[in-house]
This record gives C-alpha cells, sequence and structure tokens, in this order.
C-alpha cells in the first residue's frame, strides 16, 4: 500500500500558509518528515489523520481518497499525536479494552487477547493493572502506540513522539517504532534529526509550508559529498565569515565554535573535509535560499 499526495495547499484565516503545494509519494516502512516550528508538518499530519482540510489537493492510501473517504480511512489508521492525554484514574488495560470497543473489535474474547498483544508488544503487560496517571512520559509514549496499533492499521501517524523523552526511553520507544513499520507506513513527524537518521529510508524536509527536498537519507547526504566545509573560529570571526561563505550552521567543538560552510570546492587552506551528516542536509535545506538536493 502506498500513501500519495498531490498538491496540498492550506492557508489558515490569519493569512499563514501551513502547506505550498506539497507533493509526496511515502512507501511502506518508516517515513520521516523533519522540519523546524511552523514548517507545516502538524497540518500536513494533522490532514492525513483526517482532522482538518487542505484548500487544495488530494491525497489516496491504496485505492483510498482520505480527503473524501474519512470513515474508510480511519478504519485502517492509527494516530499519535504530540500531546498525548490520558485518563488518570483508569488503568491501561480498561482503556485499551475501551479503544478496541470503539474500534468495532468484537467479542470481549477477541478484545482481552488483542488487548494483552499490544501490552507484550509494547513491554507494558505488567503494569496492565497500573493506573495510567502513575506512567512515566516514556511509559505514556508506548501506550499511545499501543491504542494506535488496535485494528490491524495499514498506516500510523506520530508526531514529535520523542519529545521529552530521556535517553533510555528514546531507545526503547524508536526500537518499537522500528519494529512496528516493517508491514505498514509510519509517518514519523520530528525535529530531531537523529531519530530519522537512525530509523527512516524516506524522509522530507518542510519548511515554512514548502517541501524543500525529500528522498533517501543516505543518498542525500551522499549529495552534498564534497561541498561541506568546517573551520574552528572565534565568535568575533563568525559576523565576516558569514558574510564571505554560505555559512549553513555553527555548532561547538570543545567549547570552540565551528562553521559548518557550503561550497563546491575548499573555500581555502584552513577549512577541512568534512564528512556530510544528515544535520548538515538539514540546515543547508532549511537555510540556503538556492538548496536543491
Amino acid at each position: 500500500m502506498k500513501l500519495v499526495i498531490k498538491n496540498f495547499s492550506k492557508t489558515y484565516p490569519n493569512g499563514v500558509q501551513a502547506l505550498r503545494n506539497v507533493n509526496l509519494t511515502i512507501n511502506k516502512g518508516m517515513f520521516g518528515l523533519l522540519g523546524p516550528n511552523g514548517a507545516g508538518k502538524s497540518t500536513l499530519m494533522r490532514t492525513l489523520a483526517t482532522l482538518q482540510d487542505v484548500d487544495e489537493g488530494e491525497a489516496t492510501l491504496g485505492d483510498i481518497d482520505i480527503l473524501k473517504n474519512k470513515s474508510e480511512i480511519r478504519k485502517i489508521l492509527g494516530y499519535l499525536p504530540q500531546d498525548f492525554g490520558v485518563y488518570p484514574r483508569v488503568t491501561a488495560k480498561e482503556m485499551l479494552l475501551h479503544y478496541a470497543a470503539l474500534k468495532g473489535i468484537s467479542g470481549s474474547k477477541n478484545r482481552k487477547k488483542l488487548v494483552d498483544d499490544l501490552l507484550h508488544q509494547v513491554n507494558l503487560f505488567e503494569f496492565r493493572n497500573k493506573r495510567l496517571s502513575s506512567f512515566s512520559g516514556g511509559m505514556k509514549r508506548r501506550f499511545g502506540i499501543a491504542q494506535a496499533f488496535i485494528g490491524d492499521p495499514k498506516m500510523i501517524i506520530v508526531d514529535e513522539p520523542t519529545a521529552g523523552l530521556d535517553p533510555a526511553e528514546r531507545v526503547r520507544f524508536n526500537n518499537l517504532l522500528s519494529e512496528i513499520s516493517e508491514n505498514i507506513i509510519v509517518i514519523l513527524s520530528t525535529h530531531i534529526v537523529d531519530d530519522i537518521n537512525e530509523l527512516c529510508k524516506q524522509m522530507a524536509i518542510l519548511n515554512k509550508g514548502k517541501l524543500l527536498t525529500s528522498g533517501n537519507p543516505s543518498e542525500l547526504k551522499n549529495s552534498l559529498d564534497g561541498k561541506i566545509w568546517k573551520k574552528a573560529i572565534t565568535k568575533k570571526e563568525l559576523p565576516e565569515y558569514q558574510k564571505e561563505h554560505q555559512v549553513i550552521f555553527t555548532k561547538l567543538e570543545e567549547s570552540t565554535p565551528v562553521i559548518h560552510v557550503y561550497n563546491k570546492q575548499k573555500p581555502n587552506e584552513t577549512f577541512q573535509y568534512k564528512k556530510p551528516d544528515l544535520q548538515d542536509v538539514y540546515f543547508y535545506s532549511v537555510n540556503s535560499p538556492y538548496a536543491s538536493l
């Protein structure tokens, strides 16, 4: 099953253009959506989750029109928004049984087996009778994935899933996402570049509603090979280098500012070759008015 998005455009009443003629084709597996705040990621995700409409465009999942057949899409869709609320006094098992009933899973035995299987899958079975108010942030995110997986969905949408998680929980959550994406489409919206690098074979970068680039992360990195150069400088030197070179971003290495510069040739002998990573792809795409990968 394939997701095809054509000419998505959306302008809010306040004049903000959230999406500008976005076109994407997304195949089975994990798809990463990168972009800064206000890039249009949440608007795109909410539209695909049938929670709002676009002004123009169309989208199909397999042979189902997402915008015209919302009830059909909801039957095969799982959604985990960034702000996922839970009923604090209800246990994990009770809540999932309720979701299963809402999803139309018939028979109490069928619902119980499904819920037990899901709790095992997200490593929460031993906490099944604990109130959701007692769950840590990572446990709540794993519970969110469990509810999103009810009904054997063909597509799951997750929005900023690792925000606020500690490193160990982030690794566990990412491993879970990787496992469930083997046979379905999982769309992961995030601003954490490492999550995309570790998990996704497909990705896209959005900024100010525009699709800047899309493709395989390794191929996007290779497209910049031999064009990224770095140099350690002082803070006072930064404005001058920004005037003379296309500085895509600056980072601190052992408290020393290091600039990453885009140039098709080595700017001069004071610069060093930098093997491009996904951060370079991201900042080149977002910060360069001439970016075209």
